[in-house]
């Protein structure tokens, strides 16, 4: 659907709350509720039937995920959005797609696949008995709450634009070796809380940290979406606050819950997508080094401890004859706003600086 921007008041708002109905009645991608985060531009199908969420960089249209709609509407929307995007001169790569998108183009030559990471998924049910039956996992929850950890579920009018809740984030962004990444791991949510769940650490009356879920209502379920931490917060703290976000979200019936993509995973299923020979020895380069700025294989350490019901793969999948470099550097530029090489000197500026920093703490003993 195409708006006169001139014509129709506040559009914006407009647009993005009938996205929002869409994915609250059909969203069933893990991400789908990342669609609404700012800096996505949202396309809705002419009928209103389907949306979708994508960043434009350069000539490309990397869309978050999949497009929202009714199974059966599928592949409808889809011809509907790839007409649009060829109008426009855009080339179009799906990031994050899951089970429903990957299945309908697998067998169509017009796209490639690539599997650029792995998804943990549990049910709420097996994920509290992951933390009640790991010793390791056990220790850490007790361990937190002998520090005094309570965790409290807020609700959205207490959570949005909370004060505490913004100085947590800002001073768990300012410690990432990183530059902020956007796109699907958009840190700015706290303006809009409305069909998000919270759940708040605290000692005493000092927030430590904190966990936001979105919804995934097409699999009655939740990702966990940022988990922001102080850095003198307990050991344990989050794993803490992840259990009891589990003990809630199973008690109010949801089946299905989610920690989310892990980048650059190996594989832990049928390897489905085939990379093509120029990005196999960038991926071991990234998977080697990447963790100066990005701990990629300590996540996954992570996420494994709590032992999931299956890890499902998380593609790229791109409508043109193979995968190629430009295809590549458009992901990277939706989640960094730049280009691949201006994010890896920034990224190299803020490692070099923290570990001055230590430096001096160490040597100067404060």
């Amino acid at each position: 659907m195409r708006y006169d921007w001139e014509l129709i008041p506040d559009p914006q708002t407009l647009v993005r709350e009938h996205v929002r109905q869409l994915i609250l009645k059909y969203g069933w991608n893990s991400t789908c509720y990342q669609v609404l985060n700012p800096g996505i531009s949202r396309w809705v199908a002419s009928d209103g039937s389907g949306a979708l969420g994508y960043v434009q960089v350069g000539n490309h249209a990397v869309v978050a995920g999949a497009p929202i709609c009714p199974k059966s509407e599928l592949p409808r929307v889809i011809d509907q959005w790839e007409s649009y995007a060829e109008e426009e001169g855009l080339s179009v790569t799906y990031f994050g797609a899951e089970g429903r998108l990957r299945e309908y183009v697998s067998s169509n030559l017009n796209y490639q696949l690539v599997e650029l990471g792995w998804q943990p998924e549990w049910s709420p049910n097996s994920f509290c008995e992951a933390c009640e039956n790991i010793n390791s996992v056990r220790a850490q929850l007790h361990r937190a709450a002998n520090k005094g950890v309570q965790i409290e579920e807020w609700s959205s009018d207490r959570a949005q634009n909370n004060e505490q809740l913004h100085e947590t984030l800002e001073a768990w962004l300012s410690s990432r070796g990183l530059p902020t990444l956007h796109f699907l791991v958009e840190p700015e949510t706290l303006s809009d809380m409305r069909d998000r769940r919270m759940f708040v650490a605290t000692i005493e009356d000092d927030l430590v940290a904190f966990l936001t879920l979105c919804p995934i209502p097409g699999q009655n379920g939740w990702l966990t979406e940022q988990f922001p931490r102080k850095v003198d917060a307990p050991n344990g703290t989050v794993e803490l606050l992840m259990y009891e976000a589990a003990r809630a979200i199973r008690a109010s019936g949801s089946t299905y819950y989610t920690l989310g993509m892990v980048p650059l995973a190996r594989h832990h299923g049928p390897d489905t997508a085939l990379d093509p020979n120029w990005l196999r020895p960038l991926r071991k380069w990234a998977r080697a080094h990447g963790n100066r700025f990005y701990n990629f294989m300590g996540l996954e350490r992570y996420k494994a401890k709590f032992r999931p019901d299956r890890w499902t793969p998380v593609t790229v999948i791109v409508k043109d004859e193979s995968f190629q470099l430009h295809h590549l550097r458009a992901v990277i530029g939706a989640f960094t706003r730049t280009t691949p090489e201006l994010a890896l000197l920034k990224g190299l500026s803020r490692a070099v600086g923290s570990d001055l920093s230590r430096l001096r703490q160490f040597a100067f003993g404060h």
